[in-house]
């Protein structure tokens, strides 16, 4: 069972592997995004722990958004789940009951597909994914090894229906002949209404444990997708940006080694429960602000 603790000290483990920032600020507590507007002309949102916990929006969180943008601000949605394409994520969020424009959403996802090489790729993927958005050469990761054995390179998308199984045949086949991984989203776990989701992140760390130079990660805090927001906000510095999440090396560390200012929210996500002072401290990892809720 994942904690709080398990899934920090994970990340610490593999801080080797992560964006560096140094001179991080100290962190200021705030009670609402509406005390910085003055400072920010764009605010990115991690999802889970921020907007919503599983399948459930956190209360104000769509009233909060309105009234950034009636503010002036952008609005940017950047979330590190991949088990389903850009209109998957867009009919998550109307779900949840969230107004949010087709444009305002950025995924893991998107940045993964666009480093997928020629060749033929072996994916691990939720049954429910049509997988439309991938080349026909993709084979589904399921409990064949010959699959496992015959691709050129593997992405990973969802641990909805990965086993000790199926992970046991992937690290085989790179042991066997090691080939490219990409991890579709870098988390090592995310908040449901029931605890703590394993994430693709996490089996991909276990394999870069042992393949570090054949492990490709997708998602906060890695490059890419911010490369895909700040390509969106056009015109906007990158001071004026600011990423709000709940967890420290994923939305704080990503978005700080970018430049960009931080929010660290606290009541929902990883952190639930916790005083992030000792986290911080311990990962030198310092958001500019804190709040409970956005």
């Amino acid at each position: 069972m994942q904690t709080t603790q398990s899934i920090f000290d994970r990340y610490e483990e593999v801080a080797d592997r992560l964006p560096k920032v140094i001179d991080q600020p100290k962190t200021a507590d705030i009670s609402s995004l509406l005390d910085i507007t003055d400072d920010i002309d764009a605010f990115v949102f991690d999802a889970f722990g921020v907007l919503n916990v599983g399948e459930t929006m956190i209360p104000g969180a769509d009233r909060r958004l309105d009234q950034l943008r009636e503010r002036g601000c952008s609005i940017r949605i950047l979330t590190n789940a991949a088990s389903y394409d850009r209109a998957g994520a867009i009919d998550k969020f109307k779900r949840l009951g969230l107004s949010v424009a087709d444009d305002e959403i950025i995924t893991s996802r998107e940045a993964a597909l666009l480093h997928l090489a020629d060749g033929h790729w072996g994916v691990a993927a939720a049954t429910s994914d049509t997988l439309t958005d991938l080349p026909p050469s993709a084979d589904r990761l399921e409990d064949c090894a010959k699959i496992y054995t015959a691709v050129d390179q593997f992405l990973f998308l969802s641990t909805a229906e990965w086993t000790e199984k199926r992970q046991d045949l992937l690290v085989a086949a790179m042991r066997q002949r090691p080939r490219p991984l990409l991890i579709g989203n870098a988390d090592l776990a995310a908040p449901r209404d029931n605890g703590f989701s394993i994430e693709p992140g996490h089996y991909g760390h276990l394999i870069a444990d042992e393949f570090p130079d054949h492990v490709r990660f997708f998602g906060k805090p890695f490059p890419e997708v911010y490369d895909l927001i700040e390509t969106s906000l056009a015109g906007v510095p990158p001071q004026r940006i600011a990423m709000c999440g709940d967890t420290l090396h994923t939305d704080i560390l990503g978005a700080a080694a970018r430049g960009w200012r931080t929010v660290l929210v606290t009541q929902d996500g990883l952190f639930a429960g916790y005083d992030t002072d000792a986290f911080s401290e311990r990962s030198n990892l310092f958001a500019d602000w804190r709040l409970g809720r956005i």
